[in-house]
């Protein structure tokens, strides 16, 4: 990581985020310039990036921010982000992969096999993509940063969060195995596992109900995240505070690993039917 100053210490050094334009990535990159690093956000879609980068910039205009459109399931895509995250200093020495997410919740034998793959193409390959291309580039940076966007739903069953779930845990195992294998190169390689934080995303489940009074029963501290919660850490591992820290799942989630999973079959269940959640019938033929 270059040194800062006192002001602002991530001062010269250049981060990536992708999902930069919303909810954890943007809060991310807006703690990230606030100590003074040259930040790039990208996403899929233009006017959010764009609204988000000037807000940044007219935040933080001690620092570079700039945007750049990137779907993380596109290998060029991706290259691109890395080469333009690049610029400000002709380094690169911070990543953030938060882009990922899910498009489906229901039963595992109810799951589309394209919306399987989908879901697993932004979350694990998606990940994979900005490691791969941004890690080299961190190395001869001298060494780096990268922290991946696991979740709670990573090594806590969610019921009927199928793709998602299999897609953080395959996220986990990839921060473990480049974690081992770029720590000689100076790269650091770590996960954030958020449990449920108020964003756009979750609106529907935060605004209220039974799903979110079922949450903050299984969530020791009793209440839902902030996106502030989760940059803050991300904050920490890209910065100098955490330069022998690699290869760690951590979560951040007011307790709630500690418990189960949250319950979604007052959602899933008027949907699909109890049979469907049983896994006694699906999408198959009958045998």
């Amino acid at each position: 990581m270059a040194k800062g100053d006192g002001k602002h210490p991530l001062a010269g050094a250049a981060a990536l985020i992708t999902g930069g334009g919303s909810g954890i990535g943007l809060a991310c990159a807006r703690r990230l310039a606030a100590d003074g690093a040259a930040v790039t956000i990208c996403g899929r879609t233009t006017p959010r990036l764009e609204a988000a980068a000037a807000t940044l910039a007219k935040e933080s205009p001690h620092t570079t921010v700039q945007w750049v459109r990137c779907d993380v399931t596109q290998e060029e895509d991706v290259v691109e982000a890395v080469r333009k995250a690049s610029e400000p200093t002709g380094a690169l020495q911070a990543v953030i992969a938060s882009a990922g997410g899910t498009e489906f919740l229901g039963p595992l034998v109810m799951t589309p096999v394209d919306v399987w793959e989908r879901v697993i193409a932004l979350n694990i390959t998606g990940t994979f993509l900005t490691l791969k291309h941004s890690a080299p580039l961190m190395a001869h940076s001298g060494g780096g940063s990268f922290v991946g966007m696991s979740s709670i739903a990573g090594p806590l069953t969610h019921r009927y969060f199928g793709p998602y779930s299999v897609g953080k845990a395959g996220i986990e195992a990839l921060v473990r195995l480049a974690a081992d294998e770029l720590g000689p190169s100076g790269i650091r390689v770590n996960a954030i596992r958020p449990g449920l934080v108020a964003t756009d995303m979750v609106a529907p489940i935060t605004a209220g109900g039974v799903v979110l009074d079922d949450y903050v029963a299984q969530t020791p501290l009793g209440r839902v995240g902030t996106v502030d919660d989760i940059a803050e850490l991300a904050r920490f591992l890209v910065g100098p505070e955490s330069t022998w820290l690699t290869g760690q799942l951590i979560s951040v989630d007011g307790g709630h690993h500690l418990r189960r999973g949250p319950d979604y079959t007052s959602l899933v269940e008027p949907i699909y039917g109890t049979d469907a959640l049983r896994g006694l019938i699906g999408r198959s033929a009958k045998p």
